[in-house]
Formats: C-alpha cells, sequence, structure tokens
C-alpha cells in the first residue's frame, strides 16, 4: 500500500510532470479530490481535501490514463508499475 506521506505526494506531482500535465491545488465545487481539465493538461485537485484524499485522486487519474512508459526514468517507471500493481490488487 502506498504511504500517505507528503514525500509520495511529492513523487506522483513529479511523475505528473514528466508526463506533461501541471497539478494546481485549487478550491473549487468539484465532487472528487481531482479532475482532468477538459482537452488540457491540467489536474486541478482540491485544495482543502486532506493529504489521504489528494494522494488517492492522484493514484485514481493516473491508473485510468494512458501513460507512455518510455518517457518516464527507472525510478519514475518502477513507482508506476507499484502503483498499477497495488490498485490492480484492490
Amino acid at each position: 500500500m502506498l504511504a500517505f506521506t507528503q514525500h509520495n505526494l511529492g513523487k506522483l506531482e513529479d511523475l505528473f510532470a514528466t508526463l506533461g500535465y501541471r497539478v494546481r491545488y485549487e478550491k473549487g465545487s468539484f465532487r472528487t479530490g481531482a479532475c482532468v481539465l477538459q482537452d488540457t493538461r491540467v489536474i486541478v485537485v482540491n485544495r482543502f481535501s486532506n493529504l489521504e484524499i489528494r494522494i488517492q485522486s492522484l493514484v485514481q487519474l493516473l491508473c485510468n490514463m494512458e501513460v507512455e512508459v518510455a518517457r518516464l526514468d527507472e525510478k519514475k517507471t518502477a513507482f508506476y508499475k507499484m502503483i498499477k500493481k497495488e490498485e490492480a490488487a484492490l
């Protein structure tokens, strides 16, 4: 299980940045913890969500998108595969 720490949140943000996405923390009236703005590479995370919800939301978005693993370095590829493996086990 991915620990809900600030370090892991930073690793997720770095992974999205490598994939060409920008993660922003904004207030909004959306029901989920995060969303991808239509036809853009911007992910908006509810800034009032706690750390656990932020990480879960980003992991859920990551698992539902097409990821070009070739763009990732060795550490980010291992992190991505660990996340996918854990989500598949659930």
